[in-house]
């Protein structure tokens, strides 16, 4: 709206939102733009996109890429240099397979585009605000990535599409979404960070290793430079006299490396944590003094040598053994902060328990210590990734469905692959193991070694999804068909619908589909309508600036009455007082007073 040269955006808005019906909206909006020389077309969709900014794209302008996400063994925590975002310790990390987990990122240009934005799970982000920590990196990535571009040539005509000069003069439209959860500990920001630098590298035709482009990933999300390879990943600390040019990602070990090594992903919470990364490590970094241990004194340092030997030697007990140890020190430095953080919760906890009883069952002799089946680690959120060998990722899953099922009907949402779900639920486990899985104060759902072979359906919905993966590769060009953006008008398409959250109640997970299902709107909607709720806001400010909402009538007429008698008594009493006046100086007889006819 703010595009069309000579027309106040407030006014215009006004206007438009004084129609609330579609046809009459779509005519004020062409009357209004025809006057400016603007063509609008005869629906609304058009004339809103027309003034917002979209316009046709060359398909030959348009990269389409994916990456994976990365679970770091030996973790990060605290920024060295809050700037380039550069971490106090090194770390490494296993690379997710993206056939399961991924992040999806097409970006677009085109001289149409009159400023850059970024859609994400299909909302748009503000780029004005300079508070905005997500826009921020968003920006400084794009501008890192423009001053690398080199000449864009059509490879099927060798005609230069735009010349390396040009690239100031086009904006980009980026468009991505996860098929994960976001912002819940599953390093969602590092697979969509990633995704932004590979596909910008590619639409900026940038000559850069990607050694050299983890460097910028890290500016956007620290981790996001390990989801830049497969396999085994580093990433170097760096260091502030190169300017933390050294602090960047470095390959280990391929995918083939280790293609026995498969993982069990627990989602607990799909949710939004509720203390960011960010915001956690500024604070341990003040408070923490076992963070500060933990990351000057060299411990940090001989886990790293020791678990990327682990890792090359396919030495299961060696890798679970310190990932499980660096999982525990992180969360103890969390708890270590002041104020505490708490990213793990009693069902975390509680998969804790179960991995350490199962590896107690398979190795008596060294107490689920010393020959491993199962390992854990958990990020920053609640959620638990699981190592294990592929030869037991299904006995693993059939022990942890005992423990949280499968809810009724919804096997096909509640695993990223059902059949293996199924195959789980049906496949026995030891009573035995059972036993010592009960012990710890988590009771199987099916008690088939009591035999009351009762469920308990308490237990449904602690664990809102299951992910069966393993090692993958690095990010991936996709073709058009995977496109998200709307080439007619560089719009985003519409995001397809994500599984529901797993309810206690059936119904009430039926409605939550069809609530997500409603939500995917042509931007033009969710445009118009965000423009109403900023007006709508701003209205709530001007006539009540302190207050949470717009006043009641009853305040209304109580406001207006006051002042209606505030006017009456100021206006009347100085009408007195000008007639008391007039009849003092005017008396008969004063001297040297004034009277009606004086000129002062």
């Amino acid at each position: 709206l703010r595009q069309i040269e000579g027309v106040r955006a407030d006014n215009l808005t006004r206007r438009l939102v004084r129609h609330t019906h579609t046809a009459n909206l779509a005519k004020r909006a062409r009357k209004l733009a025809d006057t400016r020389q603007v063509k609008i077309g005869r629906n609304l969709g058009a004339a809103v996109r027309s003034m917002s900014g979209f316009g046709n794209v060359d398909p030959r302008l348009v990269e389409t890429t994916s990456c994976p996400t990365n679970i770091a063994c030996i973790k990060y925590w605290g920024k060295a240099d809050k700037k380039w975002n550069t971490p106090i310790n090194s770390s490494v990390s296993v690379t997710l397979d993206q056939d399961d987990l991924r992040a999806i990122t097409t970006v677009a240009t085109s001289k149409a585009f009159t400023k850059d934005r970024l859609f994400l799970n299909g909302e748009e982000l503000s780029m004005d605000d300079s508070k905005n920590e997500h826009a921020n990196r968003f920006k400084t990535c794009v501008a890192a990535l423009r001053a690398k571009a080199c000449d864009r040539v059509d490879p099927a005509t060798g005609e230069v599409l735009i010349k390396a000069k040009e690239w100031a003069n086009y904006k980009v439209h980026v468009v991505s979404m996860n098929t994960f959860p976001t912002a819940a500990g599953l390093a969602s920001s590092a697979a969509g960070y990633a995704c932004l630098v590979f596909a910008l590298s590619k639409l900026f035709c940038c000559k850069e290793s990607p050694n050299d482009l983890s460097v910028v990933a890290r500016q956007g999300s620290g981790s996001a430079c390990r989801s830049l390879f497969g396999g085994f990943v580093r990433w170097n600390k760096g260091c502030a006299e190169t300017q933390w040019e050294d602090s960047r990602a470095e390959q280990v070990a391929t995918k083939e490396d280790w293609p026995d090594l498969a993982t069990l992903i627990m989602v607990v919470n799909d949710g939004k944590k509720d203390t960011s990364s960010t915001t956690g490590m500024g604070t341990s970094v003040k408070t923490s003094k076992l963070l500060e241990y933990r990351a000057t004194l060299g411990l940090v340092d001989e886990r790293l040598e020791q678990i990327e030997a682990a890792y090359k030697k396919k030495d299961f007990d060696t890798f679970g053994q310190l990932t499980m140890a660096d999982s525990n020190q992180f969360h103890a430095t969390c708890l270590d902060t002041y104020p505490p953080i708490f990213y793990m919760n009693d069902t975390s906890k509680a998969i804790v328990q179960l991995v350490h009883v199962y590896n107690k069952y398979f190795d008596p002799e060294g107490g689920g210590l010393v020959k491993l089946r199962a390992a854990y680690t958990f990020d920053a959120g609640p959620n638990a990734v699981i190592f294990c060998r592929k030869e037991h990722q299904l006995h693993l899953l059939a022990f942890l469905l005992r423990y949280f099922p499968t809810p009724t009907g919804a096997s096909a949402t509640y695993s990223n692959k059902p059949e293996m779900l199924t195959e789980g639920a049906a496949m026995p486990v030891e009573e035995e193991l059972l036993r010592m899985g009960d012990a710890t104060g988590r009771v199987s759902a099916t008690n088939s070694h009591t035999g009351s072979g009762s469920t308990k359906q308490s237990l449904v919905g602690d664990v809102k999804m299951v992910y069966c993966t393993g090692v993958g590769d690095g990010p991936r060009v996709l073709g058009a068909d995977e496109g998200l953006v709307n080439l007619t008008d560089g719009t985003p398409k519409p995001m397809p619908p994500k599984p529901a959250p797993v309810s206690r109640d059936a119904s009430a997970s039926a409605a939550a589909e069809d609530e997500s299902q409603s939500q995917f709107k042509p931007v033009w909607v969710t445009s118009l309508e965000k423009t109403i709720k900023d007006n709508h806001r701003d209205m709530k400010e001007l006539i009540k600036p302190t207050g949470p909402s717009i006043p009641s009538t009853y305040q209304m007429i109580t406001g207006v009455i006051k002042f209606s008698a505030l006017y009456v008594a100021f206006y009347g009493g100085l009408g007195l007082f000008e007639m008391a006046f007039r009849n003092f100086v005017s008396r008969p007889g004063r001297r040297g007073g004034f009277t009606r006819t004086s000129t002062n």
